[in-house]
């Protein structure tokens, strides 16, 4: 009978799920599922069907997602579901009503309020959606008030250089994004006719870069589609307030908050519940210290329910609870070698798999210098290839090596010298290390230098390479982890401050630590993490 009923309840707007006789149904749904999951997700036991469904040539994206999800309610347990349309309306009317009286004001939200023009709007969101993947909001508010006042529309941004993007971008890490923003808008003027594409299916579809996270949000935001998102924020919210403690990274839960994200969504107001349901991830439910006690939908949180029945030092489950934890039959509930750490409270949710940790790679790198250059002392940088990790930005001359040793050093000069020809391998100076982690490398930087100083100033470069002054670096298309090297370089320099590891330069990267005040306003602005960010891992860039 509860089959039977959360089927029924669970439905597609407008799209009746016929009930069946339970046995009958059983063997139906298990033959659904095992035909659904033809697809590349890899199942997460033997005998599992669930995974992510191909979308077949021809079909409309939005039916595939719905079968896909009529497949995936069919196999879960009411506990995890909103057990009716009351329920949903409160939870839309309570979210909405908090949001309305606690939003956040943001550069983006005023620009895309304010914007009659669609395209306008939609390229407003757009960008900030892209430009909040895995970065702070507080960090995001100065580069998205620069972008917009540099490129205030998408045919500002098509008519801007690849070079000029990157140059705006440095510093703000996962650089791919800015380039595929970059194409987007070439794609959105030369092929589209200057119109971005309307519904999320599309979006998805047409524009580079576009996952399903940000197509939902541009579409609900900018055009009023009644569309879901799911974003690391929400991630979070859903799984406290369904109580879902298995992996949230894994297919089957991902594809159950999708659903849930998309019966949530309010018809009339779609932007504005999605930007409210990750407002209150940022803001309420986070991760470490949630304030349970502000949020506006705790009535209808299990996980709040929990702690509050059982106490936060008490460990069991509740009275009559349709779905313990500790069964180890429901594959949306964390599994029996992980049960409820009553220390944790409403944190335990949601769970995520161990991380995998980054390889290690060495690299040296020098900064090649000359003294006595024309106009004042300059530095060489070279452009990294146009694909892989931070494409097209500016390095200085480096190579793949060994930790230490010889031929570190021999590796190193050959690679100044094609830059710059000949140099005397004498004045090859090792300076230091630093260390920097992207999302997937953990990479120690030998840091070397060399000053040309009796020799003729070089006037000419080969394709790839300029010679900046200081003051141009820091503006160039660098990487944060060049930035670093730089100041290693700089307080190696005669007449650097002994003792100071700080580049004697004022740049964004060497100001001093903030303030505790500023501490506490940063920390109130969470990062915003989309399902289709570039990665999980929070690392720098």
């Amino acid at each position: 009978l509860i089959e039977l009923v959360s089927l029924a309840i669970m439905k597609k707007p407008r799209t009746a799920v016929r009930s069946r006789p339970r046995k009958q149904a059983s063997r139906q749904e298990g033959r659904e599922k095992c035909v659904l999951s033809s697809s590349q997700v890899k199942p997460p036991t033997p005998n599992a069907c669930a995974g992510t469904m191909p979308e077949f040539p021809g079909a409309p994206a939005g039916l595939a997602r719905w079968q896909e999800e009529v497949v995936v309610q069919a196999s879960v347990s009411p506990y995890h579901l909103f057990r009716g349309t009351a329920e949903v309306r409160a939870f839309r009317e309570n979210l909405l009503r908090w949001y309305d009286r606690e939003k956040r004001d943001l550069p983006w939200r005023r620009r895309a309020e304010g914007e009659v023009d669609l395209d306008r709007r939609a390229y407003a969101v757009w960008v900030s959606e892209v430009m909040l993947q895995q970065t702070q909001v507080a960090t995001v508010i100065d580069y998205y008030t620069r972008w917009m006042q540099k490129w205030p529309t998408l045919q500002d941004l098509a008519s801007a250089s690849l070079e000029g993007v990157n140059q705006l971008w440095a510093g703000l890490g996962y650089y791919s994004r800015g380039r595929r923003l970059h194409e987007g808008a070439r794609k959105v003027v030369e092929e589209l006719g200057g119109h971005v594409p309307r519904t999320a299916e599309t979006l998805q579809q047409l524009l580079p870069g576009v996952g399903r996270y940000t197509a939902g949000a541009i579409a609900s935001i900018a055009f009023g589609q009644a569309t879901g998102v799911v974003d690391g924020n929400v991630v979070r919210v859903l799984c406290r307030v369904r109580a879902i403690g298995a992996d949230s990274s894994s297919a089957l839960v991902s594809q159950h908050l999708w659903s849930l994200a998309q019966q949530l969504v309010d018809p009339a107001r779609p932007g504005d519940l999605n930007q409210a349901a990750m407002e209150l991830g940022a803001t309420v439910c986070t991760p470490q210290h949630p304030r349970c006690s502000q949020c506006p939908v705790r009535s209808l949180c299990r996980a709040h329910q929990r702690v509050s029945h059982l106490g936060k030092g008490q460990a069991g489950v509740l009275e009559g609870d349709p779905c313990p934890p500790s069964s180890g039959q429901c594959r949306l509930c964390a599994p029996p070698s992980e049960p409820w750490d009553p220390t944790l409270g409403v944190t335990n949710f949601p769970r995520k798999a161990s991380r995998r940790p980054p390889r290690e790679e060495c690299s040296a790198t020098c900064v090649l210098e000359q003294p006595r250059a024309v106009g004042g002392p300059r530095i060489l940088l070279v452009q990294r290839p146009n694909s892989g990790l931070l494409a097209g930005l500016w390095e200085f001359p480096s190579v793949t090596t060994e930790p230490s040793g010889q031929r570190q050093r021999q590796a190193l000069l050959q690679e100044l010298q094609r830059w710059a020809g000949p140099l005397p391998a004498t004045r090859l100076r090792h300076l230091g290390q630093v260390v920097h982690t992207f999302s997937h490398i953990k990479l120690t930087y030998e840091v070397y230098s060399l000053a040309l100083e009796g020799e003729t100033p070089v006037t000419t470069t080969p394709p790839g390479a300029r010679w900046l002054t200081r003051e141009e670096f820091h503006t160039a298309a660098v990487s944060t982890a060049m930035k670093k090297v730089f100041r290693v370089y700089e307080g190696r320099r005669p007449g650097a401050c002994k003792g100071s590891k700080r580049s004697p330069v004022s740049t964004p990267s060497s100001r001093k630590k903030p303030s505790p005040g500023q501490q506490l306003l940063d920390s109130f602005f969470r990062p915003h993490i989309p399902s289709d960010a570039p990665s999980l891992n929070s690392t720098a860039q």
